[in-house]
């Protein structure tokens, strides 16, 4: 009896932290698809705290065969600009990406980028896997994009709950750059997605 109560109770705990599933269309998605001329690529977003230094979001951009961006229970897509599959945005053109980063460098809070060029087959697998992953749930962000850079780097990242720890584990990775983005723009960071004429970022 008390393993039955122990399952339920498990049951119940899972049901309250799952995600809800966006899934666009077949042909929003490939309407939008972007292929970066780029070379194949790995951008590490990591958003912290400008009073605290604690790390508040973390994402990742994979450019391959097409560039996305892994926005795990983000909020940068409330607006339903790009099409989305389970926290996947398709169709990160440069604008798209200027914009992604801006609407989260604000006053309150700067952008850690990190990025790593790869080789074409483990940006596909990164791909693969950001598509696979499902919709995560809120404050899981930084444990579901470590636990997919976990399988693309054996041995180098551990899976964390931690934004700043995910950052510190990739940037161990030979060859990764890394750059921070400051604005001090209003913590009310909805007037650059105002700002932004979503048709326009198409025409790119």
């Amino acid at each position: 009896m008390r393993s039955l109560v122990l399952a339920l109770a498990a049951s119940l705990t899972l049901a309250g932290c799952s995600a809800e599933s966006v899934w666009a269309p077949d042909e929003e998605v490939a309407r939008a698809a972007y292929r970066h001329d780029g070379p194949p690529r790995l951008t590490l977003y990591t958003m912290i705290n400008n009073g605290n230094g604690s790390g508040a979001h973390t994402s990742l951009m994979v450019n391959g065969s097409q560039r996305v961006i892994f926005d795990p229970a983000g909020s940068f897509n409330k607006a339903k600009h790009l099409p989305e599959r389970n926290d996947v945005l398709f169709g990160i053109n440069p604008q798209v990406e200027d914009v992604y980063t801006r609407y989260h460098a604000r006053e309150t809070f700067r952008v850690q980028i990190q990025q790593l060029d790869v080789s074409p087959e483990l940006a596909e697998r990164a791909l693969q896997l950001v598509k696979a992953n499902g919709p995560v749930p809120q404050a899981q962000c930084s444990f579901a994009t470590s636990r997919i850079l976990a399988e693309l780097f054996p041995g180098q990242i551990p899976t964390s709950w931690y934004p700043r720890k995910t950052a510190e584990a990739f940037g161990q990775i030979p060859g990764v750059t890394e750059q921070t983005l400051y604005e001090y723009d209003s913590d009310d960071n909805s007037n650059v997605l105002a700002a932004w004429d979503p048709q326009r970022a198409k025409a790119q």
